[in-house]
């Protein structure tokens, strides 16, 4: 079962193996799906949403987790039971859910507003505020909190969210997903570029300087190998004949190369791996999956006035 979430709700979409169209249906209408994550502290599925944080052990019946604000645009999580959440204006809270999910205490990360950098977080096209696009916490090192501000940059928290450290030098901050791939090892996508570190963000190097397509909104990572979908402009530039989307790939080391694939002409917003497969899926809706011979298009998802959006997160949870 792959779960897929647009502008206007989550979507359960089956029979994505390529041999006829994928069946889908829309399993809770939400405003803006931002982030589906599990985790292997907690059984079930997390939806991060404009209207919430959600979560469903069976993909079909949702409870809301009740955020302090609304609008939750990041979901992650501790191996020992923490959950994270970052918020839109921008906001990062800690629930302790060891015992459950059910009436979580949830307690601001007020450490991260004490940042540096922390008034300069703001673009004038979003309203002047800012909006954690990303919280991270690697498996082998539990303690560690990595988050990405959009606009803000990425920061690190080493004491499980209680103080912060800018690591914002040398990444663009204009952060709209992370990918962790070890306890130091982290890649950024970015509204200019595509970045890496290995030191948690200490230092970074960028991936795709030999590359236009310098927005890049997607990212995710399959069989070990970093994906990540970019355009030469930000949304609203998508619909244009000369967007020029890219979908990159990083597979170690210190660049990136291009992919082909069917959809040339649409941006990959969301990226998963299922059964070892790459599928993505685009602003249009297109879902497209990379197998043994080759790709093909699996089928498309509800996309109002035909602009499925710039995010549509994918997440593979099995039959």
């Amino acid at each position: 079962m792959l779960l897929a979430g647009t502008e206007n709700g989550i979507h359960r979409v089956t029979d994505v193996d390529g041999t006829g169209p994928a069946s889908v249906r829309t399993v809770l209408e939400t405003t803006g799906t931002m982030r589906l994550r599990t985790f292997p502290a907690f059984e079930g599925v997390f939806a991060a949403t404009a209207s919430g944080l959600y979560h469903s052990t069976d993909a079909g019946t949702w409870t809301d987790l009740a955020v302090p604000r609304e609008q939750v645009y990041a979901v992650g999580a501790s191996p020992d039971g923490r959950l994270y959440a970052g918020t839109r204006p921008a906001h990062v809270y800690v629930a302790d859910a060891t015992d459950g999910l059910d009436g979580l205490d949830w307690r601001e990360c007020e450490g991260f507003q004490d940042l540096p950098s922390r008034e300069e977080w703001r673009l004038p096209r979003h309203e002047d505020l800012a909006q954690v696009r990303d919280v991270r916490v690697h498996p082998e090192a539990p303690d560690r909190v990595i988050a990405g501000v959009e606009v803000g940059g990425v920061h690190v928290s080493e004491d499980r969210g209680e103080t912060w450290t800018e690591r914002r030098d040398g990444v663009h901050d204009d952060v709209h997903e992370l990918a962790v791939l070890g306890p130091e090892t982290v890649v950024a996508a970015t509204g200019f570029g595509l970045f890496h570190t290995d030191d948690a963000g200490r230092s970074w190097t960028r991936l795709d300087e030999r590359h236009d397509q310098r927005y890049v909104r997607s990212l995710g990572v399959v069989d070990g190998d970093a994906y990540a979908g970019a355009a030469l402009g930000h949304t609203a530039t998508w619909l244009e004949a000369d967007a020029d989307p890219a979908l990159f790939v990083r597979r170690g080391g210190t660049s990136v190369e291009t992919v082909d694939h069917p959809c040339p002409e649409e941006t990959v917003t969301g990226i998963t791996g299922v059964d070892g497969d790459l599928v993505a899926a685009t602003h249009e809706g297109s879902v497209m999956r990379a197998g043994a011979d080759g790709w093909c298009v699996v089928g498309s998802l509800p996309a109002p006035d035909g602009f499925a959006g710039s995010y549509t997160p994918l997440l593979w949870v099995g039959d």
